[in-house]
């Protein structure tokens, strides 16, 4: 097809070793049929590289800084550490965002009247627990009020419409995500068994009380019986059980790769039991309700970026954290009377390739621990940071495929999120589902994770490829429910996300590496959803928030704190 690749292979055997021989088996002959337009996006992966390699320029001495507090990445957590500095008076401090927009991975976009994510899309309704959410969505006046237990009343407008999620399976659509159709007795036996297991982690109650699995991790337990699970993967896990029924093992894989961009046989089982058992309050019941926005969870990072839009500095990239500044010293330690020095952040400014620095009291490091090796330098810090090497992150691709009409289909209607039994990617979600809009214009937010292949050689080849080679895998996932879809689509961008979020492997989330992370290096205060090994919404709040209290408490500022950390 005169088109280059990373690999020897021939355009159907790349689509089936990415989506599976089910889809590569619809791959015809006929020649490419490519939309009319489309853009390939990327986080900034070179400037990243630059910084990864200290190839910046020096830092002059009228080219410093004071700041109080500077944060380290405009994701949800740096947001939330900032969010809630704000909502306890503080109001001098900085965030720095290397890309030219922030929200990390909850972005989203527009075109015209549609709105649409560029990654996540979506946030369970949280349990009475979860306070520091609840009184996020109050002020965004989602949660309109609570329940005698303290559980949120969302908005109707909400929760996610019906009907939500459906199956392609056998030539036509399903309603749910399990595939029913022609289930043996065997099957459905399995399908009970594993349900009354993870029913059974939901009741039990370690010797504290605290449940086995709880949204954010760290209000669950850590007893032995829990931390044991992660030495096991999902696969293997499943296997303790005797549940071989390749449906079950095809529900329990989506769910591992929707979640943490893995397959079952790379998941440690303690992530695979957490994800159905850690949102469902009562063993019978289904998991929490589902908020989400047309734009996604883009909904609340452009809330969290307006409260502090005095403070965000997008476009600046980080080159170096030194927990303290050795050539000036500057403050009094109040318990000593000695002098002692300040923190500083070297950075550079994207557009001019200025640099900068900062001198601060604190930072709050908000940026994944993979950066944490290249950015902290401290002659004290060299085990402490070793630690980010035991951190593995996971590449995704998200692409918006922009459509003019609906195409045609067999079965249940259109849902929310809509999925394909036997291909590896993870379907699509609607958005214009939750505005009730059910016929004409509509973008398709289509999510792949690269879930088997080493990291590093994904990353790689995804500088590689070409928009037209991205999109030829979308659309031949599409064609699988949707033949006629072509003649549909307007455009199709997208958006590589190399560094897509932490993967919960095999023994990395009992770990103590992933543990110690966590704590502070001097003035600098870690955060960052990586941190309890689980790449979801609630966990980079509980961070954001849980640095932005540690760094309250070491300055000084009286403050009632939002959330209670029980576990370590």
């Amino acid at each position: 097809m005169g088109r280059s690749r990373v690999t020897k292979l021939n355009r159907r055997e790349w689509i089936g070793a990415i989506l599976g021989p089910h889809v590569a088996a619809s791959v015809g002959c006929s020649p490419l049929q490519l939309p009319p337009a489309g853009e390939l996006k990327s986080t900034n992966f070179r400037l990243g590289h630059l910084i990864r390699d200290r190839q910046m320029p020096q830092l002059q001495d009228d080219q410093w800084q004071d700041v109080p507090i500077v944060i380290i990445g405009g994701g949800i957590a740096g947001l939330s550490a900032a969010w809630r500095l704000l909502r306890a008076g503080v109001k001098d401090f900085v965030i720095l965002e290397l890309e030219d927009l922030a929200g990390g991975t909850a972005r989203g976009g527009t075109s015209g009247s549609l709105a649409y994510p560029w990654g996540a899309h979506y946030i369970p309704v949280p349990m009475p627990e979860n306070q520091p959410l609840i009184q996020l969505l109050e002020e965004m006046k989602v949660v309109r009020g609570r329940e005698a237990d303290g559980s949120p009343v969302v908005g109707e407008q909400f929760l996610c419409r019906d009907p939500q999620e459906r199956l392609f399976y056998d030539g036509e659509w399903h309603e749910g995500i399990y595939p029913y159709k022609d289930a043996s007795d065997d099957d459905l036996r399995q399908l009970s068994e594993f349900r009354a297991e993870i029913d059974r982690w939901v009741d039990a109650r370690d010797p504290n009380g605290r449940r086995m699995f709880a949204v954010p991790m760290a209000t669950g337990s850590d007893c032995p019986e829990v931390r044991a699970l992660d030495q096991l993967t999902m696969a293997q896990w499943l296997d303790q059980h005797q549940w071989d029924s390749d449906r079950l093992r095809w529900l329990v894989d989506y769910a591992c790769r929707d979640d943490y961009g893995l397959s079952l046989d790379r998941t440690s089982a303690w992530a695979g039991i957490f994800y159905f058992a850690a949102r469902v309050s009562a063993a019978g019941q289904e998991s929490q309700s589902v908020i989400t926005w047309p734009e996604g969870n883009s909904k609340v990072s452009n809330y969290l970026i307006e409260c502090v839009s005095d403070q965000l500095r997008c476009g600046i990239a980080v080159c170096a954290v030194n927990p303290a500044d050795d050539v000036e010293a500057t403050g009094e330690d109040p318990a000593t009377g000695s002098r002692r020095a300040k923190p500083s952040v070297i950075a550079m400014e994207t557009s001019s390739r200025r640099m900068v620095g900062f001198r601060a009291d604190k930072v709050i490091f908000a940026a994944p621990q993979m950066l944490a090796k290249y950015l902290v330098r401290s002659e004290g810090d060299q085990q402490q940071r070793a630690e980010s090497e035991s951190f593995q992150y996971g590449a995704w691709l998200v692409a918006n495929v922009h459509l003019k009409d609906r195409p045609n289909e067999a079965g249940f209607p259109m849902c929310w999120d809509n999925v394909t039994y036997g291909s590896k990617s993870l379907g699509y979600v609607t958005s214009t589902h939750q505005s009730g809009v059910d016929y004409g214009p509509t973008v398709l937010t289509w999510y792949y994770a690269f879930a088997e292949d080493d990291p590093k050689i994904t990353r790689q080849r995804m500088l590689k490829q070409s928009w037209s080679d991205w999109v030829d895998l979308v659309m031949s996932d599409l064609r699988v429910a949707h033949e006629d879809i072509d003649q549909y689509v307007t455009k199709v961008d997208v958006m590589l996300w190399g560094h897509a979020m932490v993967q919960p492997v095999q023994g990395f989330v009992w770990n103590q590496a992933r543990i110690d992370a966590a704590k502070p290096l001097g003035s600098v205060h870690f955060a960052g959803t990586d941190l309890s090994g689980v790449a979801l919404f609630e966990e980079a709040l509980y961070h954001g928030i849980r640095a932005a209290e540690e760094v309250l408490t070491e300055q000084g500022y009286g403050f009632e704190p939002m959330q209670t950390r029980f576990n370590s």
